[in-house]
């Protein structure tokens, strides 16, 4: 019996707004399901003294230092957009005002 059916794979495409086909949903569905069944065999390891970790190696960080340089002049940057207003990129309102 599978793990995750094909409704739920439906729902999670939806949700992550993707767009699938039948043949794709039932991909999906197929690869999931091993990944899920996966994680239930990984569930039943003894974990018992093991020291809970985020990485199995010490991280250590690449980055340069912050160093001020100077920027392009704004009407260069704001003339890469679609649309300007006030000197800022206008883009289209995605929240109501109540949020």
């Amino acid at each position: 019996m599978s793990t995750i059916s094909r409704e739920e794979v439906a729902h999670l495409a939806r949700l992550a707004r993707l767009e699938v086909t039948d043949d794709e949903l039932d991909a999906f569905a197929g690869q999931l399901d091993v990944i899920l069944e996966s994680m239930k065999t990984l569930a039943e390891v003894n974990t018992d003294g093991v020291q809970p970790t985020s990485h199995a190696v010490p991280l250590v960080n690449v980055f340069r230092e912050d160093q001020p340089q100077p920027s392009l002049p704004r009407e260069d940057v704001l003339a890469g957009g679609p649309d300007t207003a006030e000197d800022r990129f206008r883009v289209p309102r995605i929240l109501d005002e109540e949020a």
